[in-house]
């Protein structure tokens, strides 16, 4: 379903959007503009995720391997 909106864009998007747009019209060539910068910003989201998620594992496997030696230490001794 389409909603008819306003809004205002500057010159010069307004400029790449009729060089780009084709046999297209101006609204059809926004929506697709705007679906791609909305996934973009979804990958960015999600690899900003990653980086956090696997930093942390790399300081938390840091941390797991001090703890084997020292429990291999341990047991040399029993």
């Amino acid at each position: 379903m389409r909603l008819a909106k306003s809004f205002t864009i500057e010159r010069d998007i307004n400029g790449y959007v009729d060089k780009t747009k084709g046999k297209r019209s101006a609204s059809e060539r926004v929506n697709e503009l705007l679906r791609r910068a909305m996934l973009q910003e979804q990958y960015d989201r999600l690899e900003a995720e990653a980086a956090e998620f696997f930093g942390a594992a790399k300081a938390d496997r840091a941390e797991a391997k001090a703890f084997q030696k020292a429990s291999l230490r341990t047991f040399g001794r029993d």
